[in-house]
């Protein structure tokens, strides 16, 4: 019998991330778990400021444990490769990332993870961004808006959720629909690995540091 390997997610909860997780099990790996690193204060994610609650919710829908930690960009590094060493220490030697192709990030996910012994995929490596989506849509994940950059997209993309008519507005305004240049930031609520849906309710939107935000929260 082939034992599968075991890995854990870096997971922003949104598109890049799950998609790059359904990827690997459908490489038949096994998901144990799923990281988040949040900022210094812990009360959002850093990647897509979501807060614990959503994270959670997530979690709970994939029936995954969710490993937390906050750190500042100054020790950022450090941090997570402390908990690489404590997955490691619990049998997960492999970890999946949702990059897409930024270089940079990609080396620097090389270098911390082999020092700690971990093994890095990147299932959604040089995959042209346009078909990453189409995959998304294909599989049936529903992914909403929750951060814009303004000077990329108005606010009023805040809340809608990723379809073929909204990928063609994005286009219109000169955006790459995957946003991996950082133009917006999405929270996946539904799909084929959700054993339930993730019901949100949305806050006041918020404009600081050149973003607006969608403030969300559960409402189980």
């Amino acid at each position: 019998m082939i034992e599968l390997k075991t890995f854990f997610t870096s997971w922003s909860g949104g598109k890049d991330s799950t998609l790059a997780h359904y990827t690997a099990m459908q490489q038949d790996m096994l998901p144990a778990a799923l990281v988040t690193m949040f900022e210094e204060e812990e009360t959002r994610s850093r990647s897509h400021a979501l807060p614990k609650e959503v994270l959670d919710a997530q979690a709970a829908a994939l029936n995954l444990p969710l490993y937390t930690r906050g750190a500042s960009w100054s020790d950022y590094e450090a941090v997570f490769s402390n908990l690489l060493q404590e997955l490691r220490s619990r049998g997960i030697h492999d970890g999946v990332f949702g990059d897409i192709d930024l270089e940079g990030h990609r080396e620097w996910v090389e270098k911390v993870c082999t020092a700690q012994g971990i093994q890095p995929h990147q299932p959604l490596w040089q995959e042209p961004r346009e078909d990453v989506l189409q995959r998304l849509l294909d599989a049936g994940f529903h992914a909403i808006i929750i951060v814009v950059k303004e000077d990329r997209l108005p606010a009023s993309f805040l809340g809608r959720s990723i379809d073929p008519p909204l990928i063609k507005e994005l286009e219109a305004h000169g955006v790459d629909p995957c946003g991996e240049e950082g133009e917006f930031h999405t929270v996946v609520v539904d799909g084929p690995i959700f054993s339930r849906s993730v019901r949100l309710q949305y806050g006041e939107v918020e404009h600081h540091d050149g973003y607006a935000f969608l403030p969300v929260t559960t409402t189980d």
